[in-house]
């Protein structure tokens, strides 16, 4: 006879891992861990937690970015142009008023219309770069592509200045993207793993709403529960060796990742718990559904919430696109305002829509665009609502095609300085980082500056 096989001899925290990796995830695992200082950063991620001050009043406790991926037309959207006739408008040529007089937006835009004393439209935001990847690199950082280092988008940066290192105690991360990563840079750059969001994947449409590494399709509670008995039974160890730090240590983390899933930090997650009139107001869709999660994370004092948006790169008919997405889009964003004004949450909460760039106002009817948009980052829109930020206000403007800024520009960075100071941060002030280099929270403008007129 061979030699017997001896059985493999695994640790108790391999155990929780694999126990818990088919509903949690050991990815989620090590980040509560972390955040909850069960576990250190490396050295260099350390050193760049080092933190920003408040500089000014805080005006804003959270945002919530609504980031339109592909970039959307700012003719069909915040910045019509009726007289510009049929080669600019198509048939989108009949803008509606608002409830503040003088400001017109979309026709597809009657629900907004009706909110437009709640929000400010950017008119003059420009950079001049037609790439997905580099613009958004851009309107997101505020930094030019192409530089030695890469910088932190404005979520890792606020998650950096307002998270776990300065008194943030949520399990839910502080930096959240509802539903999947933006994909086109690193968001967090070199401020490191630390700082990136925490994507949560699926659909909050759906029946269930499966969060990754939260919520497992295939898992039920009881059976998860069930999972955690089995582990409990299995750790002779623990039972063998009461009061080690080091079990204590692993047991807090167990205890937190398990919040996550069958607690109360995990409901946050079930929009179930919400009324069917109020999904029903935001559109029983991925992004109305998300708009509406994006809300119960700002309740649950999550500071930057990012809705990822895709669906805008219109190259090809363009309006027949528009005609499904704008209604869309007109639904979830004004429910959204209606619902953070009425629960006294709009003014702390600063609402930020746009994308990486705008779309060409002459439409490409030629074959095979027909009726397409290209890539357009010479002049578009952005909204900025709440947050401290005036509603009811125009900043900028475009020419009478909309192809170029005719007054007030407004670069990423003047729109990035503008929100970190409503979150009470100096945008003049350092950027941490773990090299030591004596880098500015954003960069100089290249125009007026930051948005003074509405603040």
């Amino acid at each position: 006879m061979g030699k017997s096989r001896q059985p493999e001899l695994v640790d108790r925290r391999e155990i929780m891992r694999r126990l818990l990796y088919g509903a949690a995830g050991t990815a989620l695992i090590d980040r509560v861990a972390w955040a909850q200082g069960l576990a250190q950063p490396t050295p260099s991620v350390a050193a760049a937690a080092t933190g920003t001050a408040a500089a000014f009043p805080v005006k804003a406790k959270a945002v919530i970015q609504i980031w339109m991926w592909g970039g959307p037309s700012h003719l069909d959207t915040f910045d019509p142009k009726p007289e510009a006739g049929y080669d600019y408008c198509g048939p989108l040529n009949k803008p509606i008023e608002t409830n503040v007089k003088g400001i017109r937006i979309g026709e597809l835009l009657p629900l907004l219309a009706q909110q437009a004393d709640k929000y400010s439209l950017l008119r003059g935001m420009t950079h001049g770069n037609n790439g997905h990847e580099t613009a958004s690199y851009l309107v997101q950082t505020g930094r030019p592509p192409g530089e030695r280092l890469v910088y932190p988008c404005a979520g890792a940066v606020v998650s950096q200045a307002r998270g776990y290192d300065h008194g943030y105690k949520g399990l839910i991360p502080p930096y959240i993207v509802l539903t999947r990563p933006q994909g086109r840079f690193s968001e967090s750059g070199f401020l490191g793993p630390r700082y990136k969001p925490f994507a949560t994947g699926g659909d909050p449409a759906a029946s269930r709403f499966v969060v990754e590494g939260v919520i497992s399709e295939s898992i039920s509670d009881a059976r998860q529960q069930k999972r955690r008995e089995l582990l409990h039974s299995l750790d002779s160890l623990g039972q063998a060796m009461p009061g080690e730090a080091r079990f204590d240590a692993l047991d807090a983390c167990e205890d937190k990742a398990y919040d996550l899933i069958l607690g109360d930090a995990g409901k946050l997650f079930d929009l179930s718990q919400e009324a069917p009139a109020m999904r029903d107001k935001y559109g029983r869709n991925r992004f109305g559904q998300s708009c509406l999660m994006a809300r119960r994370l700002v309740e649950a004092g999550v500071p930057y919430i990012t809705v990822n948006y895709d669906g805008w790169d219109t190259h090809k008919t363009h309006f027949n696109i528009m005609q499904r997405k704008l209604p869309e889009m007109d639904k979830a964003m004004s429910a959204l305002l209606v619902d953070l004004s009425e629960r006294g949450l709009l003014e702390s909460t600063l609402v930020w829509w746009g994308g990486e760039f705008g779309r060409t106002p002459k439409v490409q009817w030629e074959a095979p665009w027909n009726g397409g948009r290209s890539h357009f980052g010479a002049a578009f829109s952005a909204l900025v609502a709440g947050g401290g930020f005036k509603g009811g206000q125009v900043l900028g403007a475009t020419n009478k095609e909309g192809t170029e800024v005719a007054e007030r520009p407004i670069y990423p960075q003047d729109l990035l300085a503008s929100i970190y100071q409503q979150l009470g941060l100096d945008p003049d002030g350092p950027l941490p980082n773990s090299r030591g280099l004596d880098l500015k929270l954003t960069l100089p403008s290249k125009g007026p500056g930051r948005l003074r007129e509405l603040i």
